[in-house]
């Protein structure tokens, strides 16, 4: 890694490489199948040069081997300016994946909390737009974690969400950069939801804005690639397939810092 990309500073990116025991991944809604270890190395170097060719730093998180899902950084953490809130997942499997990602926080210097027992929370139940935070209810995330979470975050405005039949809430839906919802509205409960702009395909149901018209997407879902397109979007798609074997997408791979 080039020791640049692991200054501090505006648009960091915080990953972790897939490690050894990848294949061995926590699968809950799909069927498993066989996963490509190498293959998905290889996918994780594409997605990790798309987030620096859109200008980020890269800041790997201390590898956490013994635990196969550890790539999906995403769920150990929520970042809300310098505030970090370290995770703790409703999966106890998945707990001891936090102790390298308060690392890297700390080393960027967030100020660093944590959800405590008897609440859950994983990040990827937490969607941030604007002063607005969107936090999914389900099995890996309880209604203790959230309260936690609203309590840590101050002022800004947290409002539950249950989630059904999917793993987390950004496995249902994301927001786009001008903060409009987009996503799979059977997953989850609308009725405490603004609009949400249903995709033709699941997986676009997840982005990761990266500028004020630009997003990094799946490869899988390229008819709603072409609808962002048409809509005047810059989109970036990379082909993440061995982790969306494993029930991951884009955004479960990165933490983005501002």
């Amino acid at each position: 890694m080039d020791p640049a990309d692991a200054r501090p500073g505006p648009g960091t990116a915080l990953v972790r490489p897939p490690g050894p025991r990848l294949a061995e991944g926590i699968v809950t809604h799909i069927a498993r199948r066989p996963v490509d270890a190498a293959l998905a190395a290889r996918q994780h170097e594409a997605y990790v040069a798309a987030l620096r060719a859109s200008g980020r730093r890269i800041r790997a998180v201390p590898p956490a081997d013994g635990h196969p899902d550890a790539v999906f950084v995403e769920d150990t953490v929520v970042v809300c300016g310098d505030l970090a809130v370290l995770g703790r997942s409703g999966e106890p499997r998945r707990r001891g994946e936090t102790s390298g990602t308060e690392q890297a926080a700390r080393e960027l210097g967030l100020r660093v909390e944590r959800i405590k027992a008897p609440g859950t929370l994983d990040g990827g139940d937490v969607l941030c737009v604007g002063d607005t935070v969107y936090a999914g209810r389900g099995a890996r995330t309880n209604e203790e974690g959230i309260c936690q979470l609203a309590h840590l975050l101050g002022g800004r405005r947290v409002v539950p969400v249950d989630t059904r039949g999917c793993l987390h809430l950004k496995s249902a839906m994301t927001a786009l950069p001008d903060g409009s919802l987009i996503g799979v509205p059977e997953l989850v409960d609308t009725s405490v939801l603004p609009f949400i702009r249903v995709v033709p395909e699941p997986a676009g149901a997840h982005v990761v804005p990266l500028g004020p018209d630009h997003v990094l997407m799946s490869a899988s879902a390229p008819r709603t690639a072409a609808q962002f397109a048409a809509d005047g979007l810059r989109v970036t798609s990379v082909d993440i397939g061995e982790f969306e074997a494993l029930e991951g997408c884009v955004t479960c791979l990165s933490v983005l810092v501002p």
